[in-house]
């Protein structure tokens, strides 16, 4: 076993909290049955008690230890999809602590497609509870350094595996009636859930009581102010030199091109989602003061993008 996921395990075993790297964003875990674990998670992120985490888990025979029944919509989706950005919102048992679904009788679960967190996963004999490792509300961390940035000093450790294939939080499915519900667009595209689990019905309000993570009308916000559409309400009060732009695959002339970010010259939403919250993060230490933020195809994965951008912006 790799070194770093050998002294991590030790350290989880011990109820101590870290940063793994997963597909979508780095994740910082806990043991998900120790509920001490569980309160360094939130207090580390100064993430509010009532926004519920995600349980992570190596294998799919796992699941039935710590939820309640596994629709057929849930089977065949899981199949499809796992490992991988798909997390599923189920009944949970009761070895599931309230904590960590925020008093909600659903969990929302996944296997991760990172070979690390997938060996550290299968090296333990619990779930890993692990929600984005940043500070609560802010950008998600797609590569190490992110971490260390903002919780390096909180937290026992951090496994570098490189940057997340995906960079963006996983796509959340649950279940009514057999009915299929999409509470957070992610790195699942509709498209892809519709090919495979059929028609479902789309519940990603902005909520101050989330059912699922991410729900939160106020999220993913960099420390810059982001303005998402209707950029020309804006424009004739704020100075060209003190905007950013983020973009899918072309540049703007009136900002400087230093303060412009090209998310996927291809034209590939896949590869723009990879790289947004870089993007956003790669403006902290300039001088641009706002950022103006392109809406993207709302195809795929620009779907994600845009929600993500919209939950990032503010309002005068």
């Amino acid at each position: 076993m790799n070194t770093e996921v050998l002294k991590a395990a030790e350290l989880l075993k011990q109820g101590e909290i870290g940063a793994i790297p997963t597909e979508t964003v780095y994740g910082l875990a806990g043991n998900a049955l120790n509920e001490s674990a569980i309160l360094k998670i939130f207090e580390a992120k100064n993430r509010p008690f009532f926004d519920p985490l995600i349980v992570h888990i190596a294998a799919f025979n796992q699941i039935e230890d710590f939820v309640e029944e596994i629709p057929a919509k849930a089977q065949i989706l899981a199949q499809a999809f796992w490992p991988g950005p798909l997390t599923l919102l189920l009944k949970k048992k009761p070895v599931i602590s309230d904590l960590v679904t925020a008093g909600s009788d659903l969990v929302a679960i996944r296997i991760p497609n990172h070979p690390i967190s997938l060996e550290l996963l299968k090296s333990l004999d619990f779930p890993l509870a692990a929600p984005s490792a940043n500070l609560f509300g802010y950008v998600s961390p797609t590569e190490a350094k992110h971490v260390t940035q903002q919780l390096g000093e909180k937290i026992s450790f951090i496994i570098d595996g490189g940057s997340c294939e995906i960079g963006l939080e996983s796509t959340i499915v649950g279940f009514e009636n057999d009915k299929m519900i999409v509470y957070r667009v992610g790195g699942i595209s509709l498209e892809e859930l519709q090919r495979i689990g059929g028609e479902f019905e789309l519940n990603i309000n902005q909520s101050s009581n989330p059912k699922a993570p991410g729900m939160l009308k106020s999220h993913y916000a960099p420390s810059k102010k982001v303005i998402f559409r209707n950029w020309g309400d804006y424009l004739s009060n704020i100075s060209s030199e003190n905007l950013g732009i983020i973009a899918f695959d072309s540049f703007y002339e009136f900002v400087p091109i230093e303060n412009q970010r090209i998310l996927s010259q291809k034209s590939d939403l896949n590869e723009a989602a990879r790289n947004l919250f870089s993007a956003l993060r790669s403006f902290e230490d300039s001088d641009v003061a706002f950022i103006l933020a392109e809406e993207f195809p709302n195809e795929g994965l620009g779907r994600a993008i845009n929600d993500r951008l919209s939950r990032a912006s503010f309002e005068f």
